[in-house]
C-alpha cells in the first residue's frame, strides 16, 4: 500500500498522479503500486513540487511495516531512530 500526500501542486500534476493512485481526498492518494512505479512516481513528484510539499508512505519489510519520505518541507524531515522512522519538526525561534 502506498499513500502520497501533495500540497500546493498544479491541478494538472494532481490529475497525472491519478493514473497510478486513487485520490481519496484533495491531495491525498492511495494505491497498491510496484516498487519500480513508486520510485519513478516519487522522482516525478520531486521534480514537479516546487512551491508545495509532498509526503510518501509505503509498505516495507521493517519493524514498523512502512517507510516514508518527505519533499520540499524544510520544517519537517524523516529521521531513522534505530530502525524506527519518525518525522522531525523544526521550529523557527522567534525572538
Amino acid at each position: 500500500m502506498t499513500v502520497l500526500i501533495l500540497e500546493n501542486v498544479s491541478p494538472g500534476f494532481r490529475g497525472e498522479v491519478t493514473q497510478w493512485l486513487l485520490e481519496v481526498k484533495a491531495g491525498v492518494y492511495v494505491g497498491n503500486i510496484s516498487a519500480g512505479v513508486r520510485t519513478r512516481l516519487w522522482k516525478k513528484v520531486q521534480e514537479n513540487v516546487s512551491s508545495g510539499a509532498a509526503l510518501i508512505i509505503y509498505s516495507a519489510q521493517n519493524e514498523q511495516g512502512f517507510e516514508m519520505d518527505v519533499c520540499h518541507t524544510p520544517e519537517r524531515s524523516v529521521i531513522d531512530m534505530e530502525g524506527i522512522y519518525l518525522i522531525k519538526r523544526i521550529f523557527s525561534s522567534r525572538i
